[in-house]
């Protein structure tokens, strides 16, 4: 298993419009392309508080990863979406990500059990 945790810093005075892009196009077009989405919430205390939406997804291999951003990302939902809430600027000042492996750990935990 592997997770991928998105870190999104918007422009100054649009967190609420990267909260609403996420609520109503993000996560119904994760469902529908099959993404899951284990943890979702704003960062409160560390770099970028109050001003970062961070979330993370669950992945089999990096290979379901891939098809499945490569799907989600040439959805012409996705790509409208973006575009109409784009169109008096952009929406992030930074985008981050990483891609997480959790054997190792995973079988550490079950043997401290």
């Amino acid at each position: 298993m592997i997770y991928e945790v998105r870190e999104y810093v918007p422009v100054p005075g649009r967190l609420g419009d990267v909260v609403d892009l996420f609520r109503s196009v993000v996560i119904p077009l994760s469902r529908k392309h099959r993404m899951e989405i284990t943890q979702a919430g704003c960062t409160t205390i560390g770099d970028n508080s109050f001003n970062e939406l961070v979330y993370t997804m669950r992945f089999s291999d990096l290979a379901e990863l891939e098809r499945k951003w490569g799907a989600f990302l040439a959805d012409p939902d996705w790509a409208s979406a973006l575009a109409t809430r784009e169109e008096n600027g952009p929406l992030y000042q930074a985008i981050r990500r990483r891609v997480v492996d959790s054997a190792l750990f995973d079988e550490m935990l079950k043997d401290s059990v």
